[in-house]
């Protein structure tokens, strides 16, 4: 099983930006599909971003595309969350995950799918 750390979270003004790293231990990172979920308080936790294995596809929550980025380094076993123009209404704990896939070019954007999950890092988008 592969482990996660986030990092990079933190308190911005909206229309900030902040990067999310994700670092993976443990397990073939290069064999995981990789995605980032949110939990905002008193809410479901929602789908972000992911990218597949290859980091060639990837899929964005509808509330985030064109503002966010997600992307991977395969060699450092690193994903990153790009957050561009961000909004108070970003505001979440932001988690990161993983989901052993066969397929290099799948995306998953189904909590359900991913089997590791990080801690998850506080991002605050203050108006």
């Amino acid at each position: 099983q592969v482990q996660l750390v986030e990092s990079g979270g933190g308190l911005v003004l909206a229309g900030g930006s902040l990067r999310l790293s994700c670092a993976a231990s443990g397990r073939t990172f290069s064999n995981y599909a990789m995605g980032w979920f949110r939990q905002a308080p008193g809410k479901e936790r929602e789908f972000v971003a992911a990218i597949s294995r290859s980091g060639s596809n990837n899929a964005y929550a509808d509330s985030v595309k064109g503002r966010f980025t997600i992307s991977r380094d395969n060699a450092e076993k690193v994903v990153f969350l790009q957050m561009n123009s961000l909004k108070p209404e970003d505001t979440a704990v932001y988690y990161c995950a993983a989901s052993a896939t066969a397929v290099i070019f799948r995306v998953r954007i189904d909590a359900k799918e991913y089997s590791a999950w990080g801690q998850g890092t506080q991002v605050t988008v203050s108006s």
